[in-house]
């Protein structure tokens, strides 16, 4: 199977498309999002070279099923996902920022506590924490949404508020649904087994309503850890087990880069892009609790996804 790592659709009313990170998104009329999960990876805001075959459509399954599942806590975009490795969806207009929750201390805020920070994005933290220990409640660390190639940046509810990026009304629903959906991902997650550690999600408006938009509880956007042993790794100070695209960082860290100029991605070899493919998988498993169906390719991926979009849009 060969990764699928860039679409050029022209779909009837096409009026733009805009190639992201991981996301190829065509505007129709105005009104509707196709958004096609392509097998791109990226890390520290950087597009890796190679693609992960079935990570597309690892992460769109998740995130259409995870969509579904929190539909009765906020609106969303979505309207349907015609192939394993598409979303259609109603057309909202952004916020520029992204909400991230952490329910846990890892990552890029332990690497910033452990070197002294003790403020993140306006939330303070105690003293004395340890790597991957529990927060007393979630903390909501928000960033601006970078352009590509662009890194993001830490943000605070009173920076978003002074330059406008939502009115105070606005900010406080962003807040309380990005809350109540962590709350029902980390109730999903118990129950495979899995701690839902941190995650983000991205809000817009679609006719004055807030709406949640793009991916949900993937493991690009979510960090995961297995329950099982996790209190024994955590007293005895182990790294925990997690599904997460976090040893993809790993590994780039171990291998001299972190996004910084100058430094170049490591070889990607057929033996790590297979590995990154199995963890995707495993998480997929895990989290839904059902067989991963690799989507056959027959015939042109390209050609497959084309004609399902046809057929909804």
């Amino acid at each position: 199977m060969k990764a699928l790592t860039k679409t050029d659709f022209n779909f009837p009313g096409q009026k733009s498309v805009y190639h992201g990170k991981v996301r190829d998104v065509y505007n129709i009329n105005d009104e509707k999002l196709v958004m096609v999960a392509t097998d791109r990876i990226s890390a520290f805001d950087v597009i890796l070279p190679k693609g992960i075959p079935f990570k597309g459509q690892v992460l769109n399954q998740i995130a259409s099923k995870f969509l579904d599942a929190t539909a009765d806590i906020c609106p969303n975009w979505k309207l349907s996902s015609p192939d394993p490795m598409v979303t259609v969806g109603v057309m909202c207009e952004g916020f520029p920022v992204e909400m991230i929750v952490r329910g846990y201390l890892c990552g890029s805020a332990w690497r910033a506590y452990k070197s002294g920070v003790r403020e993140i994005c306006g939330v303070k933290l105690p003293e004395g924490m340890r790597e991957n220990e529990k927060f007393p409640t979630p903390i909501i660390t928000p960033t601006t949404k970078a352009e590509i190639g662009e890194h993001d940046a830490d943000i605070s509810k009173e920076e978003i508020l002074a330059k406008g990026l939502a009115t105070p009304e606005e900010y406080a629903l962003l807040e309380k649904y990005t809350l109540a959906l962590f709350q029902r991902g980390t109730e999903i997650a118990a129950k495979r087994g899995l701690i839902l550690v941190d995650t983000k999600y991205e809000f817009g408006k679609h006719n004055g309503v807030i709406y949640l938009m793009d991916e949900i509880h993937t493991p690009d956007s979510s960090r995961y850890f297995y329950a099982d042993g996790y209190a024994e790794k955590f007293a005895k100070g182990e790294p925990q087990k997690q599904l997460s695209k976090e040893f993809v960082r790993e590994w780039l860290m171990d291998n001299g880069f972190q996004g910084k100029a100058g430094q170049q991605v490591p070889p990607m070899t057929d033996e790590i892009v297979t590995s990154i493919s199995n963890r995707y998988i495993e998480l997929y498993e895990h989290i839904t609790g059902e067989h991963f169906l690799k989507e056959k390719a027959t015939g042109d991926v390209l050609d497959r996804i084309e004609k399902n979009v046809l057929k909804e849009i």
